[in-house]
């Protein structure tokens, strides 16, 4: 058995104030580190708020680089606290002026691992950032990771791009809205299935320029069974036990990526 605990958080974020939402997360890092968890996530650019409406040059301003102070915390907690993070942040591209809306990997032992950036951008989000293009899966000392971001978590073609890639458990960090919640009910379940792989949502919650995020973390497992579905409209953190060797034996039982025709599609 390969079983691991993961933390999801719904996280409320005071916009612009990056220190303070850190300050926040390290704090929610020691939590799960008592609980035993290995894993730690949080929702879409969570150090920043996401800022609906109110998208400007400040954003530029916020994004960081992988060695600036977000993530060089995070990893000095990482390694101190023994536990894997997943921080979704604005980051700097290598190009000045060009930034990225990410989710960077930290290891346990405090080392950067890679970084996503989301490749499906959302209405006003492709004014302030570049698309990603690239599915990459993390190989944790847990299990092979996969992550895609909100927006992202609607087109079946990302997460398949990571299962077949091997990820076994699939992160979507995100900034949901309560009127998209029926959206949010249907997609993970989903995509669990059809990919027969772990899958978690991982929300926001509060209020930004009118947009209301509820929260409500859930988590399946690789047969579209719920394991978790957190509470509305509360800042709060679930920690959960998972089996990674789960995926294995439930693609014994629903072979969906044995069966794939891949040269019959789009014809």
């Amino acid at each position: 058995m390969r079983k691991a605990k993961i933390s999801l958080v719904q996280f409320e974020s005071i916009p612009n104030q990056t220190s303070e939402n850190v300050k926040k997360a390290v704090s929610f890092m020691n939590k799960a580190a008592k609980d035993g968890s290995d894993l730690i996530v949080f929702p879409e650019l969570f150090n920043t708020g996401y800022i609906p409406g109110r998208f400007n040059s400040d954003f530029f301003d916020l994004a960081e680089g992988i060695e600036e102070k977000t993530i060089s915390t995070l990893s000095e907690e990482a390694l101190k606290l023994n536990i894997n993070v997943v921080a979704p942040i604005a980051v700097k591209s290598d190009m000045p002026g060009v930034i990225y809306n990410s989710a960077v990997v930290i290891n346990r032992n405090g080392d950067y691992e890679g970084v996503y950036h989301k490749t499906h951008v959302w209405a006003d989000e492709r004014n302030y950032f570049k698309e990603g293009s690239e599915f990459p899966v993390f190989e944790l000392d847990i299990g092979t990771i996969g992550i895609v971001i909100c927006y992202d978590g609607g087109f079946p073609e990302a997460s398949r791009s990571l299962a077949l890639k091997g990820a076994e458990l699939i992160l979507c960090p995100s900034a949901f809205p309560m009127h998209d919640k029926d959206l949010w009910d249907i997609y993970f379940k989903t995509r669990s299935l059809e990919n027969t792989c772990f899958v978690a949502g991982i929300n926001r919650t509060g209020q930004e320029d009118g947009r209301h995020m509820f929260g409500n973390n859930q988590l399946f497992n690789p047969r579209g069974k719920e394991l978790l579905y957190g509470n509305l409209d509360k800042e709060e953190m679930q920690t959960i036990e998972i089996d990674f060797d789960d995926v294995s034996e439930y693609r014994k039982q629903v072979p969906f990526l044995r069966d794939l025709r891949p040269e019959i599609y789009h014809k």
